[in-house]
C-alpha cells in the first residue's frame, strides 16, 4: 500500500502527513470490488474516510486520480 499526498505541493512541509492510500486488489481478496488499483483518504494509523476510488489499471492512475481532486 502507498501513501501519497493529495496536495504533491505539500510533501516537503515538515508538519503536513500523506493523506492518500493507493492499493492493489484482486478477486484473491474476496471483497465485492473488481480487480485493480485504488486509492481513498486516509492519514496514517487512521481509518479511511471513505469507499475506495477506482479500479484503475494502473498504481499511477489511480493516484493521478486521488491528486485531481
Amino acid at each position: 500500500m502507498t501513501q501519497a499526498y493529495s496536495d504533491p505541493t505539500r510533501e516537503d512541509d515538515l508538519y503536513s502527513l500523506p493523506d492518500v492510500e493507493v492499493f492493489y486488489l484482486s478477486s484473491d481478496n474476496q471483497v465485492n470490488l473488481l480487480s485493480g488499483w485504488y486509492w481513498w483518504t486516509c492519514f496514517p494509523g487512521c481509518l479511511p474516510d471513505g469507499d475506495p476510488d477506482g479500479p484503475y489499471d494502473t498504481e499511477e492512475e489511480a493516484l493521478d486520480a486521488a491528486q485531481d481532486i
